[in-house]
């Protein structure tokens, strides 16, 4: 699967839907993710046009089998402002958001679906039915979140991690954080992602615990205690991406100028630095919850049509490659 990552190739007209081949990566994934039979999904509150529109979208292009679950009366209003058609598709009337996230959760535990999409409830509503005690899809891991973003100035996707759940992860956190994004990257076709862990300068300075977390991570991953990456901090943003930056300030390292995924030390600094790739890099940002039993894919009002089909393409090649991983397992 490493077509889907170098080099950039222009697919533009190979598919139903035609991008600009300026953010041709999306569009390869979304052509790979095609080739799989759709995966069922339990589309949590789908109770806004955007929201009900991106599954019929997700469907339409074959890479879903949507399940919304939510108040149908408000759900068949949304299809009509969004000028969409339900017919064919599974409802699941619930009273409220919050059941229609416990009853999607309970599905998914089941094995009745392979991902979970958020509608129109809060993030923290849908993540609480997902962590709860009972829900049957909590892992040893930490969940995280991150963002496969495609870049135009970028030769390759960039993951940032995590900048959307997990406020301060300390030590232990940041591992599983990093663990979820080296996993996700291997699923779209990366062997050996290269992680860089961020900081705010490139030694280690004991008054910056960035910098210490990132010591130890280095450490942890040359001890397998992560693995299937090449993990390296702490490096700066400048010196992550570019080889220049990195040269300049003589910094020997196997990750630092062409980093696949920048760890960063909190939400605040993930958040900041996603949404200024964002308006001021022109760059998409697929947004997936990871460490579950399966992935949870998270799309926003503002996302274009691109953006919202990555983000299901992205999730189901992660539970593609789970299929696979599980058949090699059983022979």
């Amino acid at each position: 699967m490493t077509d889907l990552i170098y080099p950039k190739i222009a697919l533009a007209g190979n598919s139903p839907t035609d991008f600009s081949n300026k953010h041709a990566w999306y569009e390869g994934v979304i052509t790979k993710a095609r080739k799989q039979a759709p995966m069922r999904v339990a589309v949590v509150h789908p109770c806004s046009p955007e929201s009900v529109a991106a599954a019929i979208e997700a469907k339409d292009e074959g890479l879903i089998i949507p399940i919304l679950i939510g108040p149908e009366t408000k759900i068949h209003d949304a299809a009509i402002k969004a000028n969409t058609s339900l017919t064919g598709i599974e409802i699941i009337s619930t009273e409220h958001s919050h059941a229609a996230a416990e009853l999607a959760v309970k599905i998914a535990s089941q094995g009745k679906v392979d991902a979970i999409m958020k509608g129109s409830l809060h993030t923290d509503e849908l993540l609480s039915a997902v962590l709860s005690h009972d829900s049957g899809l909590r892992t040893e891991r930490r969940i995280s979140h991150a963002y496969v973003m495609d870049i135009p100035a970028y030769p390759k996707p960039l993951v940032i991690t995590d900048a959307a759940i997990n406020i301060a992860p300390d030590l232990d956190e940041k591992r599983d954080i990093c663990q979820n994004a080296i996993d996700l990257l291997q699923a779209l076709g990366v062997p050996k992602p290269l992680v860089a862990i961020i900081a705010a300068v490139e030694t280690v300075n004991a008054q910056m615990p960035a910098t210490l977390d990132a010591a130890a991570l280095t450490v942890m991953a040359s001890r397998r205690q992560i693995t299937g990456g090449i993990v390296d901090g702490p490096l700066g943003f400048d010196n992550a991406i570019n080889l220049k930056a990195a040269h300049i300030k003589g910094i020997q390292s196997p990750v630092a100028g062409q980093a696949d995924i920048l760890l960063v030390p909190n939400l605040e600094a993930g958040n900041m630095l996603a949404k200024q790739l964002l308006y001021f890099a022109d760059a998409d940002a697929a947004g997936i919850v990871l460490g579950a039993r399966m992935p949870i894919i998270l799309t926003s009002r503002s996302d274009s049509l691109r953006v919202r089909l990555a983000s299901v393409a992205v999730a189901k090649l992660l539970v593609e490659s789970k299929h696979i991983a599980l058949k090699g397992f059983g022979n």
